[in-house]
């Protein structure tokens, strides 16, 4: 086995583990309003502060914000022709497809039902695109500090405008600036102009359009957000997102750094980092096991298209010294197809053979959705890690929702543990109640219903059908993919489907796209929402109890012993939700018959 293809995961994580810490240390700092900010900062905040708020107007406030953006995105996307910055005339996308963009971009998810380079003038990337990348990255994070908050028994949870300003201009804008220019440096463009033509080399060649714009802006802060997408319809893999290996390292890291602050941010609020450091353990244990599972299943394995037919599994050298597949009896020795570098469809080479998988199974680990490799072309059991980090959706998360995802894993474990013992659970000195427990099943059940009833739906309709590229159970997943990287507001998808609607005068849109188009906004936006309000009131409910002394039978919420409950409680209750549509899925795909090429 070749060790260097463990190197680029391993420096990942201790990497993105020690910006983290300081990282950390900083958000606290910030988001507890230690800081003195300059007058001008100070005045402008003054006039955001509403004034102290309890979780119903926390929430009321992101609400109202959230319509106030989806009217912009609305208003920017829909007068894109008449607006500057489009010197190549970039047309209006169709009614749905604006629709399921703003509740993609809205939402943190940014799955992408159009592509950025053919579709979006430089306008729209800029006042739609960057512009959401920074705000709607920011809600997580504003929730999860007032959740933190009620759980430390604050009098309120703070003002929700007041911390969005400090996460974008505090936190997010200092950061991105810095990628920004790592990516400019390493050869990413940065510019108000639209395309440039270059002729080719090769003579007689037509002159070719380069599509080009802000892009190191833009992938500075899709990965800092974990928001995904792209600038280009290639994403991460495009050579001007992504152009170098070490864009790349610094691509995968910049999605990490946040998720993996925030937990210590929470322990650092609380003023239990103990705590905090026991969930970052079993966070990383299951992001190196999804890691690890996607590099053995594709990295270190063949595509079975390939290893199924021996006898088609070579290239013929020609005369000429060009390399061309020949399915019939060479007429020159032959050369074997290279499958010791495992499954190559879909890789890009260029970063290394392992990055492509890692890149895979980080990016639904921490809900990015930014792709350098098509996972569509994963091998069936690989692609079990990126629907596993998906449908968890709390091994780090995104920023601030990763925590709250797994806060409800905490309450429901604690809370079955101390039934078992016979006790009344407690959690940070607080008991554990019904209300509690209820809100906790009902913001963890919103994420499996928002995958299980529209796939279910699509699946058994021409919707569905019609839109898969692949028959069999590779056509399931690719359905399974969509709504789950929707509810998740991951953003990656099985680009295999059928999706894409274009622009408003398309004369035969596909009645598949339009169906895909609204079931996805709308499961977005539920997806992200139910899931924030549900804990704020929990948090809001558990910190208003007085806290009880500790006793020899309190369960400790910084030990082994807490982990491995922890840890059970992920496994168990993720193998319930989601076990029957792996069958269907992935492992039907990995146990049944591979035609050649499919």
């Amino acid at each position: 086995m070749d060790t260097q293809i463990w190197l680029l995961p391993l420096a990942l994580l201790a990497t993105a583990t020690l910006v983290a810490i300081p990282l950390s240390i900083y958000a606290t700092w910030i988001m507890d309003g230690k800081y003195n900010p300059w007058p001008v900062f100070a005045s402008i905040e003054n006039k955001l502060n509403s004034g102290p708020q309890n979780w119903q107007q926390y929430a009321t406030s992101l609400i109202v914000f959230n319509t106030f953006l989806f009217v912009l995105g609305y208003l920017v996307l829909s007068l894109q022709p008449l607006m500057p910055l489009n010197p190549d005339h970039k047309t209006l996308l169709s009614p749905t497809t604006i629709f399921n963009s703003i509740a993609s971009f809205m939402t943190n998810t940014d799955l992408q039902h159009y592509s950025g380079d053919q579709h979006l003038s430089n306008f729209s990337q800029i006042f739609f695109g960057i512009t959401n990348l920074f705000i709607s990255a920011a809600i997580g994070l504003s929730a999860l500090t007032a959740i933190i908050r009620a759980l430390r028994s604050d009098p309120h949870m703070g003002n929700f405008f007041v911390d969005i300003w400090r996460v974008v201009i505090y936190l997010f804008v200092p950061v991105a600036f810095v990628f920004a220019l790592i990516f400019l440096q390493q050869g990413s463009p940065m510019t108000y102009a639209s395309s440039i033509q270059v002729t080719p080399l090769e003579p007689g060649a037509a002159a070719q359009t380069i599509v080009v714009g802000p892009v190191a802006a833009f992938e500075a802060m899709k990965m800092l957000g974990t928001n995904g997408g792209g600038f280009y319809g290639m994403n991460s893999a495009h050579p001007f997102e992504n152009p170098t290996a070490i864009s790349n390292f610094f691509n995968t890291l910049a999605m990490m750094i946040f998720p993996f602050a925030l937990v210590f941010m929470y322990g650092r609020m609380l003023k239990q980092i103990r705590h905090s450091i026991v969930i970052f353990a079993v966070m990383i244990f299951c992001m190196a096991a999804t890691i690890v599972w996607t590099i053995y299943f594709d990295t270190l394995q063949p595509n079975p298209a390939f290893t199924a037919h021996p006898e088609k599994n070579y290239v013929l050298l020609s005369p000429d010294m060009k390399f061309k597949k020949n399915f019939a009896a060479p007429a020159v020795p032959s050369l074997p197809v290279d499958q010791h570098l495992g499954n190559l469809e879909g890789k890009e080479i260029r970063f290394g053979t392992s990055a492509g998988s890692t890149f895979a199974a980080l990016t639904t680990d921490v809900t990015c959705g930014a792709v350098n490799a098509e996972a569509d072309s994963l091998n069936p059991l690989a692609a079990l890690a990126p629907f596993v980090g998906m449908w968890m959706n709390c091994f780090f998360g995104g920023k601030g929702v990763g925590m709250i995802n797994m806060l409800f894993y905490i309450i429901i474990g604690i809370f079955l543990a101390g039934m078992m013992v016979g006790r009344t659970p407690e959690y940070l000195g607080k008991k554990i109640g019904g209300r509690e427990v209820k809100l906790a099943i009902i913001a963890l059940l919103v994420h499996p219903l928002m995958i299980l009833i529209p796939f279910g739906i699509f699946a058994a309709t021409d919707w569905g059908i019609n839109a898969i590229s692949n028959p069999g159970a590779h056509g399931l997943s690719q359905m399974l993919y969509q709504v789950s990287s929707a509810s998740a507001n991951n953003g990656s998808a099985f680009d295999g489907l059928g999706v894409t609607y274009g622009f408003y005068n398309n004369p035969n849109p596909a009645p598949e796209a339009i169906a895909w188009d609204i079931a996805t906004g709308l499961v977005m936006i539920f997806s992200r929402f139910l899931p924030i309000f549900a804990p704020l009131a929990m948090a809001a409910f558990l910190g208003a109890k007085k806290s009880s002394p500790f006793g020899m039978g309190t369960l400790r919420v910084d030990t082994f012993t807490f982990a491995c409950l922890l840890f059970g409680s992920l496994a168990i209750v993720g193998a319930l939700l989601f076990l029957p549509v792996v069958v269907l899925g992935p492992l039907a795909e990995h146990l049944g018959p591979i035609p050649f090429g499919g």
